[in-house]
Order: C-alpha cells, then sequence, then structure tokens
C-alpha cells in the first residue's frame, strides 16, 4: 500500500479529533445538563446524516465532478444528494419521535382540556403528522445540508490548492538545484582550461616552478571534484582554495605587475556556495596582467555576520585578437546567474569598466 504523507496522515488526525468531539460533547452535555437519551438520539441522527453529506461531496463528488471541470454535473450531483438525504432525514426524524412518543405515553403528549374539560386544540400543528415542528424541517434541513456542501467543497478546493503551490515550489527547488549544478560544473572544465593554459606556458619559462604549479593544480581540483560537490563549504575553505590558485598564477607574474590581496584573517566561518569568487580572480589574472608593461591586480575580502564583501580591481588591457571569443566571459556570466539563483534580492553586484581598469564589487547577505 502506498505510504500516506505526513500531510495526509495530520488531515486524519484532525477529521478523527473534529469527530471525537463532535460525539464526545453530547455526552457530557446530557450528563451536565441531565437532558436525557432522547437528546443523543436526536443529535447523532442529525451528526450522521450531516456527516454522510459532507463525505460524500468532499471525497467522491468533488474529486470526480468538479476537479474534473464537469461542473454541471457536479451541480447535479449535489442537488440530488440533498434530495435524497432530505427524505432520509424526515423518514429517520419520524422514526425516533415515534419510538419517544411510544416510550412516553401518548397522554404526555395531549393538549390540555378547556374550561367545559374537553380535550383542546393541538398547540400550533406540533404534533402534525406525528412529526413536531414540521413547518420548520425543510428551512433547517436546507440550509445546514447546503452549508455542508459548500463548506466541503471549499475545504477541498483549498486543499488541493496547497496541494499544487507545494507541487509548484518543489518543482522549482528541483529546477533550481539542476540549474545551479549545471552552474556550477560549467565553472569547473572553464576553470581547469585557463589554468592548464597557464601551466602550458610556463613549462617554457621554468620546468621547476611548472611542476610546483601541476601540485597545485591537483589540491585546487581535489577542491573542485570532492569538497564543492557537498553543497556549501566553508568560508575558511573558500578563501584557502583562492590563495592556492592566486599562488599558482604568482609563478608566471613578474616584476611588472603589482599584486594586492587582503583576506581577513579572523571572521565567522559561515556557510557559503562554492566557487562564488574565484570567476571574478580567474577574469582578473587573464585579462589584467602584462609582461610588456605595468600592470595591477588588487584582491579584498571582508566578511562579517552573514555579510561578504568582494572588491578586484584590474588593469584592463587591451584583449588580444587571438582570445577565445566564444568562451570569453563564461565565468562572469556563470556567477550572475548563480548569484540570481541563490541569493535574489539578497546581493549587490556591480561591475565597472573603464579604458584602463575593470573593477568589480560584490556584496552578498548569506542567511
Amino acid at each position: 500500500m502506498k505510504k500516506l504523507s505526513r500531510e495526509g496522515r495530520i488531515k486524519i488526525i484532525l477529521h478523527l479529533l473534529a469527530w471525537l468531539l463532535l460525539l464526545g460533547l453530547p455526552i457530557y452535555a446530557t450528563k451536565r445538563l441531565q437532558l436525557g437519551n432522547d437528546f443523543l438520539w436526536i443529535y447523532y441522527l442529525i451528526t450522521t446524516i450531516n456527516g454522510l453529506i459532507f463525505y460524500i461531496n468532499y471525497l467522491f463528488l468533488v474529486p470526480r465532478y468538479f476537479f474534473q471541470k464537469k461542473r454541471l454535473r457536479y451541480y447535479l450531483s449535489a442537488l440530488v444528494l440533498l434530495i435524497c438525504f432530505y427524505f432520509v432525514s424526515e423518514y429517520s426524524n419520524k422514526l425516533i419521535f415515534s419510538y419517544i412518543t411510544n416510550k412516553q405515553g401518548a397522554g404526555q403528549f395531549q393538549p390540555p382540556p378547556d374550561d367545559r374539560g374537553k380535550p383542546g386544540p393541538p398547540r400550533g400543528g406540533a404534533l402534525r403528522g406525528g412529526f413536531p415542528f414540521r413547518d420548520m424541517h425543510i428551512l433547517s434541513y436546507t440550509s445546514s445540508a447546503l452549508f455542508l456542501v459548500f463548506f466541503s467543497l471549499g475545504l477541498r478546493v483549498l486543499e488541493r490548492q496547497s496541494k499544487i503551490e507545494k507541487m509548484q515550489e518543489e518543482m522549482e527547488r528541483e529546477k533550481l538545484t539542476s540549474e545551479l549544478a549545471f552552474l556550477k560544473n560549467q565553472i569547473s572544465p572553464h576553470f581547469f582550461f585557463n589554468t592548464l593554459n597557464n601551466i602550458y606556458s610556463l613549462i617554457g619559462i621554468n620546468a621547476e616552478d611548472s611542476q610546483q604549479a601541476v601540485l597545485k593544480l591537483s589540491k585546487l581540483m581535489r577542491y573542485l571534484l570532492y569538497e564543492s560537490e557537498r553543497g556549501d563549504t566553508k568560508l575558511s575553505q573558500e578563501i584557502d582554495f583562492m590563495r592556492n590558485y592566486i599562488d599558482l598564477m604568482k609563478l608566471r607574474m613578474n616584476d611588472k605587475v603589482s599584486l594586492t590581496i587582503a583576506f581577513p584573517e579572523n571572521f565567522d566561518d559561515i556557510s557559503m556556495p562554492p566557487l562564488l569568487f574565484i570567476p571574478f580572480i580567474e577574469n582578473a589574472f587573464k585579462h589584467g596582467l602584462s609582461y610588456r608593461e605595468k600592470s595591477f591586480i588588487d584582491i579584498n575580502l571582508l566578511a562579517g555576520k552573514n555579510l561578504i564583501k568582494f572588491s578586484c580591481i584590474n588593469s584592463n588591457l587591451k584583449k588580444n585578437v587571438n582570445d577565445d571569443k566564444e568562451n570569453s566571459g563564461i565565468g562572469l556570466e556563470n556567477v550572475r546567474k548563480r548569484l540570481s539563483l541563490l541569493y535574489p534580492e539578497k546581493h549587490d553586484l556591480k561591475i565597472i569598466e573603464t579604458e584602463k581598469t575593470f573593477e568589480v564589487n560584490l556584496t552578498v547577505n548569506i542567511v
């Protein structure tokens, strides 16, 4: 059998509690007010009929007809339901009042005699047809039955709408997870491709440094393959990753490059998505370094409680015409999408580009 969901179990428990309350209170009232068992017969009869009307409409008519866009068939079925249970109610009431009358004795219901000692006229037709207050029966039944039909319909519609909203939220979460996984996986090959190019250019300059670069690259790839796959990472791990990457990039720098790095030493080691800042650093080393003219890169990160401020400023050099235009800017566009998915309206990303500088300022409220 299919297991009930948590919401389904809660719904059943609430229905059972409501019935315990409906069935238990009259017993307490009869003992407290000394109403007698006749009151219980009448009350349980009315409650049973109302319960049948409620659940037939709630469990059968609404899902089968109303939710299937068969509205005319639903209204006709509801009308037939009310008419059938009207006759059931009237017949049951007759039986119960007949039973009560016979039990208590017919003399108890005789009207008092008049001044001449003869039986008086019936009072207001109370016993007309052997059924007290018969004139009010149709009105009271119709009002209560219509209330139950519309109440069960509204309750069922609200439950269905709530279920639809939860399904939509779940689909949005799955879509978000898949998009984030795709974007993060896109970073790894892009990052690996650029780093290999840097090591390749270093091999011809210094073989020993290139060997150290391969070792550092292995550490970086271990982080990419294992640590970042766990979902969120710690800020300290992300800072270590950025330091290792910067150390790797230093191997190909010369004296004409000015590099300034400011990472916090003491901070709250909060959880955060991995690889959030590395595309900006990677972009700075890719487009902000020059072997022939002076260039600079300034990287700064401030971490507060649930708040991270990152900035990266580098010299804006003219792009080489041989640069891969198709892959250029993948990292920046990737991080834009990730931020919009992860922190909608909770981040501020500003990219300012001039003829001489390229500046990135990112503030993220990580909650």
